[in-house]
């Protein structure tokens, strides 16, 4: 990596791992600024659900990508590419080190690599009808049209997601072209960053759970639950309000499960969106794994972490 690429520290792994703390006490100590690569912390009201970091880590160093963006706004990986990019260069001329942080992996790997999104403006009228669809027929439905299509995309693509349905079916019906064929286009040359990739796990699986489960629990202590409410009153259902913690609450609000139930299901598929965000976050062999259950104290893991990221700012001082 040339030394002309600015240095950019991201901090990323499953969620409830520790990411936001540790990333605020290393900004403090390396002069940064946090740029969240969250899908979900983009909406504005959404606090709670979203584990958005609370006003005291906020206040410790400045954030960017949080709370950007209205709830019932359609938003794409492409949008935040954009707007990211724009945080870093004002946080490079203010001279200082970007950490970016965050579980959506997407987002994580568009932005660090350079990934241009050719012709990818919205078109709201295009989600609209296909939203229309996946609310009358379903996602099989859009999963179909999309066959006809484009059947190298729709066989990568299961019934369940009805977002990356929706988002290949933009692609495919809005700019005239394979999905394929949009990430071939997409492609940087050169990465336009040289990052350093700290991914944060536990050695312990079980860990990771106890964490989850606790988060979810000070979540509900916290109230999520009003807040869920409150989404679940729009005459709209946003895209935010398939967000884990959410809709498993809209399914309580509309009396097919009780709250407890709604609970353990928040729980159950936390885990199995940390087991994928591993899954995402391992595939890079460029990722430092960092293990949070090795540090009986917050302090240790950032003295641990800092020496990393002094190491990597020393060998480009050297070159």
């Amino acid at each position: 990596m040339s030394k002309e690429c600015p240095p950019l520290i991201a901090v990323i792994g499953p969620t409830a791992c520790g990411k936001s703390e540790l990333a605020v006490r290393l900004s403090e100590k390396f002069d940064g600024e946090i740029v969240s690569a969250d899908s979900m912390q983009v909406y504005k009201g959404l606090e709670i659900g979203t584990a958005k970091p609370d006003a005291s880590l906020l206040r410790s160093v400045k954030h960017h990508m949080i709370g950007v963006v209205d709830i019932d706004t359609p938003f794409s990986v492409a949008q935040y590419c954009d707007m990211a990019r724009e945080c870093l260069a004002q946080i490079y001329e203010r001279g200082k080190l970007p950490f970016v942080v965050g579980g959506t992996g997407l987002y994580v790997d568009s932005l660090t690599s350079g990934v241009h999104f050719p012709g990818a403006k919205a078109n709201p009228a295009l989600r609209q009808s296909l939203q229309e669809v996946l609310e009358e027929k379903g996602a099989q439905a859009l999963l179909e049209m999309l066959r006809e299509t484009d059947p190298e995309a729709s066989a990568s693509l299961h019934p369940n997601n009805a977002g990356r349905i929706i988002r290949a079916l933009e692609i495919n019906m809005g700019l005239s072209m394979s999905k394929s064929r949009y990430h071939e286009l997409s492609k940087a040359k050169t990465p336009p960053y040289d990052t350093l990739r700290l991914g944060l796990f536990f050695r312990e699986r079980a860990n990771l759970y106890k964490s989850i489960d606790r988060r979810v629990d000070d979540m509900m202590e916290r109230g999520l639950l009003e807040e869920a409410r409150a989404l679940y009153s729009l005459e709209s259902k946003p895209t935010a309000g398939q967000a884990i913690g959410y809709k498993e609450l809209f399914e309580y609000f509309a009396g097919h499960i009780d709250l407890a139930d709604a609970v353990d299901i928040i729980k159950r598929q936390t885990r199995r969106y940390a087991k994928r965000q591993m899954t995402w976050f391992c595939k890079s062999s460029e990722t430092i794994a960092v293990y949070v259950d090795d540090y009986s104290h917050p302090e240790d893991l950032t003295v641990f972490a800092g020496g990393i990221i002094e190491e990597f700012l020393t060998r480009r001082n050297n070159r």
